[in-house]
This record gives C-alpha cells, structure tokens and sequence, in this order.
C-alpha cells in the first residue's frame, strides 16, 4: 500500500471514530500555556511556530489531546513517545508519519481533513504555494497547526531561548525539573515568559520550585 492510500484508510478511520470534531475557533489549550498565545488558546485553522523546543509543541497539543481530540505529528522523526505520553497527549489517538517522502505538506493537507490539532516539521525548501494551500485547508477545516521552526503568516512565534535543569544533585539522581524562557511574538508584540516542567509534565503557575541552577542555551 503506498503512502496515499494509508493516509486515506487513516482518514476513514479516524472519522469513524470521531464522527464529531471540536469546533470551537479556540481549541482547549493547558492553562500553563495560554499567556503564551493570543486569546489564550491555539486557534482553529491557525498556525502556532515553536522554535527550540520540541517539548514545548508537545505540550501545546495536550489539552486538545485530553478532551479526546485526534492530533498528529507529520515529519518528526526524532518525537518520543514517551516524552509525548508524559505531557499529556493521548497516544491512542495521536497520528505519527515520521518520513512523509516528499509530500510532507501534501500529507499534512490530508490528514488536516480529520484532525484537530497538527504538529509539524516542514522541509526547508517548502515554496509560497505550498503554504498557501495548506493554510487555506487548515482554515476550511479548522484545524490548528504548530509548527517546529519558522512558518510565514503563523499568528504567533515562540522562541525558547534559554533553559535550566535540575535533579542531578551532586552528580547523583535524575534530570527532573525544566524550565525554559520562551519569548512570544505576535499582534501583543513581544513578551517573555517561563514554563515549567516536572519529569516532563508542565508545573502549573504559582507553585514553588526549587532553585535550578545548571543554565543551558536550547
């Protein structure tokens, strides 16, 4: 079976078994993130760049994912399931094409048909047209997308610039907690924030952490 007819028996399944998708224009977006994002929520039929940080794309997909949303990842091939499990996406419903041949965005058009939410690498030489179709199919069905890198006409940009572990102790333990600067660009202008993680979970604001004192460039 090539790759076209899988994307299509994908399709039909996955519209079997979520006959009725989200239809809200803000998806459900984790609490932690939305002073992240204009209107404090991913938008359907919107696109959502994250640079530097594939945990954090991850994590924009969690709430939707919970509420039982269909989500996927096109051209990810280095994603772990494990860190994708840990943040809260649903893997029972979370479609993975690691190398989509060269049809990355063609494929991504597809599969925005039945999901709701799109995580997604491009390829470097994507041209104008092929962005402007995929945007007008994001719209017509949608579908949010987050995409790792820069995207033309994304309505935000995150940059994760800098972040800091901790857990190792004196050299003893594990790499627990995260904390990763991100700077927002959007209609706001810019803005700097800190999100957290704990063993791969996002650590709700306001609680209190320990001091994390290994800094490391992303």
């Amino acid at each position: 079976m090539n790759q076209a007819a899988t994307v299509r028996l994908l399709q039909q399944r996955i519209t079997q078994m979520q006959p009725l998708r989200i239809g809200e224009t803000g998806l459900p977006t984790p609490a932690e993130l939305r002073p992240l994002l204009p209107g404090g929520a991913l938008r359907a039929g919107a696109a959502t760049a994250v640079q530097g940080s594939l945990l954090l794309a991850l994590a924009l997909l969690s709430e939707a994912s919970a509420t039982g949303a269909w989500c996927g990842a096109i051209g990810v091939p280095h994603l772990g399931f494990e860190a994708a499990d840990r943040v809260g996406v649903r893997l029972d419903r979370f479609v993975v094409v690691p190398h989509p041949e060269t049809h990355t965005l063609a494929v991504t058009g597809m599969l925005a048909e039945v999901l709701s939410v799109v995580l997604l690498h491009p390829p470097s030489n994507t041209s104008p047209g092929e962005v402007a179709r995929l945007t007008a199919r994001l719209r017509e069905h949608g579908t949010a997308l987050v995409v790792l890198g820069g995207w033309p006409g994304s309505d935000t940009s995150l940059h994760a610039t800098a972040s800091r572990w901790s857990g190792l102790g004196s050299g003893t333990g594990k790499l627990e907690g995260h904390e990763l600067t991100v700077r927002s660009i959007d209609r706001r202008g810019q803005r700097r924030h800190t999100i957290r993680f704990n063993e791969g979970r996002l650590v709700p604001a306001g609680l209190t952490r320990l001091v994390l004192p290994h800094a490391a460039a992303t």
